[in-house]
C-alpha cells in the first residue's frame, strides 16, 4: 500500500489511488488525551508559537489515528496577529475582538506585513512537521477566508448570523469590499508562504459564509475568491470549506478552487453533481455519527464512500470538526475501514 503522503496527493490530482485517502478536521483536538494534557499546560496560542510543539501536535494524529494528512495546528484568526489587531481566544466564547473594524481609518490602518517577518514559528512549524512526517502522510495548511475573517473583524466576536457584517454589506458595500480586497492579498501571501515551507495543500474555511445568499454571495464575496484561487492555483492545491452552505453549491464551480469540502446537509454525488467532475471533493460524514456504535456508523461511512465510488477525487473527511466526545478508537476503526474498502470497485461495501 502507497504511503498516505502519496495516496492524498493522488486524490487530489483526481488519479487512481490504491485505498481513499481520510483525515479529520479538529483531528489534534480535544478528542486525543495526548493533547488535553498538552493543553493543561500550554494556551492554544502558545503552543503555535513555538515550532517544535506546533509540529508535534500537528503529527499527533498521522501516530495515534493513522490518517493521511495532517493539518497544520494553528488558529484561524492568526493571520490577524501580523495584521495588527488584538485579539483573545476566549474559553467556551472563542475569538474575541476588542475593537470591531467598521471604519474606512481602521480598514487602512491594517498592516500587511512579510509573512516570513510576521509568522517565523509558523513556518519553522511546517518545516519541522513536513520533515517528521516522510511519506506516511501529506500536509495540508489552512487560513481563513476573506469573508470568514471580516466576520471577526466586524462583529467583534462569533455570532449566529453576523448581523453587523451583514449591515455593512447592504449599506456600506464598498467599504466592505475595500476590506475584503485587504484580506484577501494578506491571506494570498500567507497561504503561499506555508506552501513555500512545506505545505503540500491548502484549505481555506469560510466557515460563516452560510450567512449569505447566493446573489450576495456571488457580487459580494465571489470576485475575492477567485483571485485568492487564482493566486494558489499552480503552486498548491487548495480546498474551499464551508458549512450550512447547500444553497450556495452552484456558486462554488466558479471559485477556481481544486477541491471543494462539503457538510453532510448534502449528498456526496449530489453535491459534486452539482460542482462538477473537475473538482475533487472532500467529506462528509456528520461528526455526530462518531458518537454512534460502531454497528451505526458503518452504514453511514459505506454510504458516503458509495457515493463517491466512480469518481476519481474523493477525500473522506467528516463534514466538519471531530466532536470533542468522539473515542480515538472510533477515529482509528474508521481510517481502517475506508482505506480497506474506499476506493476499490471490486470489493463490496460492508454495511
Amino acid at each position: 500500500m502507497r504511503g498516505g503522503r502519496a495516496r492524498l496527493l493522488a486524490a487530489v490530482r483526481r488519479e487512481q489511488v490504491d485505498a481513499t485517502p481520510v483525515w479529520f478536521m479538529r483531528q489534534a483536538g480535544r478528542s486525543l488525551p495526548q493533547y488535553r494534557e498538552l493543553r493543561r499546560r500550554w494556551g492554544l496560542m502558545e503552543m503555535v508559537h513555538q515550532p517544535e510543539l506546533c509540529a508535534e501536535v500537528t503529527c499527533m494524529p498521522v501516530e495515534l489515528l493513522g490518517v493521511d494528512a495532517a493539518v497544520l495546528f494553528a488558529d484561524i484568526m492568526l493571520p490577524l496577529e501580523g495584521m495588527g489587531v488584538p485579539f483573545e481566544l476566549r474559553e467556551e466564547v472563542g475569538p474575541w475582538v476588542n475593537d470591531p473594524v467598521r471604519s474606512a481609518a481602521q480598514v487602512r490602518a491594517l498592516r500587511s506585513p512579510a509573512v516570513g517577518e510576521a509568522y517565523p514559528f509558523l513556518l519553522e512549524g511546517i518545516r519541522i512537521a513536513r520533515e517528521r512526517l516522510g511519506e506516511r502522510a501529506g500536509l495540508i495548511g489552512f487560513g481563513p477566508s476573506p469573508f470568514t475573517l471580516a466576520c471577526y473583524l466586524v462583529e467583534g466576536h462569533g455570532s449566529r448570523d453576523y448581523p453587523a457584517l451583514r449591515g455593512l454589506l447592504r449599506g456600506e458595500p464598498e467599504l466592505l469590499a475595500q476590506l475584503l480586497g485587504t484580506l484577501t492579498d494578506h491571506l494570498g501571501d500567507y497561504l503561499l508562504a506555508q506552501a513555500e515551507a512545506g505545505c503540500e495543500v491548502v484549505q481555506v474555511f469560510d466557515s460563516w459564509v452560510g450567512v449569505l445568499d447566493e446573489r450576495a454571495f456571488r457580487e459580494h464575496l465571489l470576485p475575492h475568491l477567485r483571485r485568492l484561487f487564482d493566486r494558489l492555483r499552480g503552486r498548491v492545491p487548495a480546498i474551499y470549506f464551508s458549512t450550512a452552505s447547500t444553497h450556495l453549491l452552484p456558486a462554488f464551480s466558479d471559485l477556481g478552487a481544486a477541491g471543494i469540502s462539503v457538510d453532510w446537509r448534502v449528498p456526496l454525488d449530489t453535491a459534486w453533481d452539482t460542482v462538477g467532475a473537475d473538482h475533487f471533493l472532500q467529506g462528509n460524514l456528520d461528526p455526530a455519527a462518531l458518537l454512534a456504535p460502531w454497528e451505526r456508523l458503518r452504514p453511514l461511512a459505506a454510504d458516503v464512500l458509495a457515493r463517491a465510488r466512480g469518481r476519481r477525487g474523493h477525500v473522506f473527511n467528516l463534514g466538519h470538526g471531530v466532536l470533542p466526545e468522539t473515542e480515538p478508537a472510533q477515529l482509528r476503526r474508521l481510517v481502517e475501514y475506508v482505506h480497506e474498502f474506499g476506493g476499490r470497485e471490486g470489493r463490496p461495501l460492508p454495511t
